[in-house]
């Protein structure tokens, strides 16, 4: 059982800012409620400003709490967008090898898609799907039930079994004010687990993460210098590396366009992913924006009948969410509607 969760900023600082403080609040209570001793490391508080101009402090953070024998998790404050800064101070002195020495949960999503890819590297396998701003401190009277109870089964058992579909999707938030404390999210009824082509049935270790972060590992009009580093630090797996996985790829907040999510998948094909991969699995777009496109885009890019492509996974930036064990060998039965994971 989970006792001791180190939060950290890896991305962004917001946590940090004034305007933040109720919900941290809001979320220090719910976990504590949940009977976790919760540390923010040093850095994690210290702002949006601060945290962008000192990537080397986010990674001693990083690595402190990997360290410390008496954190049993890191948990993700939010993601962002420029994590993968931290990679020269991971990796130049094999820093984040050496610090991984005992096992802990890591658990975080979006930007976060970068670290859970450094981790990939060294052999930590990681958890992804929630971040502690995005779901601990939901402004709803009580986290969203589906999230909450992957969430609970995770630091109560220190992994995740199975995954079924929840039956509800909600709205985004469309504002993050101390008006909105207790406000219900809009639901709607969930469709479950949809099975674009391929096996019903199908299997591997699943990695991957957030499309729009893995768009620019190979792009650079965001950051120039993130293809220049990823290619550098060998950060996105080789073909073979893929082989007996299967790729995760949910969309951001930023609600990629259709033109967008083709490019992202057509650099996923020069690297030869989807030939060496079992399967892929695609999460509810926010909103189910561009949902249609998106399915089309991926049946259509791929362009391989034989391989299975199931969408609609609750998991990543759609609310609610669930999470999903890098690393681990998984069974995917959309017939069943569940995925298996064998400790």
């Amino acid at each position: 059982m989970i006792k001791n969760v180190a939060i950290v900023s890896l991305s962004s600082g917001i946590i940090g800012e004034s305007f933040m403080a109720f919900e941290v609040e809001i979320g220090l209570r719910r976990l504590k409620e949940f009977g976790l001793n919760v540390k923010f490391m040093p850095n994690a508080l210290k702002g949006l400003d601060y945290i962008k101009a000192h990537p080397e402090k986010r990674a001693e953070d990083l690595l402190a709490a990997l360290k410390d024998p008496e954190i049993d998790m890191i948990l993700c404050a939010i993601g962002g967008d420029d994590t993968y800064r931290l990679l020269p101070y991971l990796f130049d002195h094999n820093e984040l090898k050496s610090a991984v020495t005992n096992h802990k949960v890591f658990l975080g999503f979006s930007d976060t898609t970068i670290n859970h890819l450094m981790f990939h590297k060294v052999g930590f396998n990681t958890f992804y799907g929630q971040s502690f701003l995005s779901d601990i401190c939901e402004l709803s009277s009580e986290m969203l039930p589906y999230t909450k109870e992957y969430f609970k089964e995770l630091i109560e058992t220190g992994t995740i079994h199975e995954i079924k579909p929840s039956d509800l999707w909600y709205e985004e938030r469309k504002q993050f004010t101390v008006d909105e404390v207790g406000v219900t999210l809009k639901a709607h009824p969930n469709d479950g687990f949809e099975l674009l082509q391929g096996p019903s049935t199908f299997h591997g270790k699943i990695l991957g993460g957030c499309i729009c972060s893995i768009h620019d590992l190979f792009n650079g009009d965001r950051y120039e210098d993130m293809p220049v580093l990823s290619l550098r630090y060998h950060l996105f797996p080789d073909k073979e590396e893929w082989k007996g996985h299967i790729l995760l790829l949910e969309t951001s907040e930023e609600k990629p366009l259709p033109e967008k999510y083709r490019r992202a998948l057509n650099y996923l094909k020069e690297t030869g992913v989807f030939e060496a991969v079992s399967g892929v699995l695609a999460g509810k777009p926010m909103d189910e924006t561009y949902a249609d496109d998106y399915k089309k885009l991926l049946v259509e890019v791929i362009d391989d009948p034989t391989l299975p492509i199931v969408f609609n996974v609750n998991i990543g930036h759609a609310m609610p969410r669930c999470i999903i064990p890098f690393g681990v060998e998984a069974v995917v039965d959309t017939d069943q509607q569940i995925i298996h994971f064998n400790d």
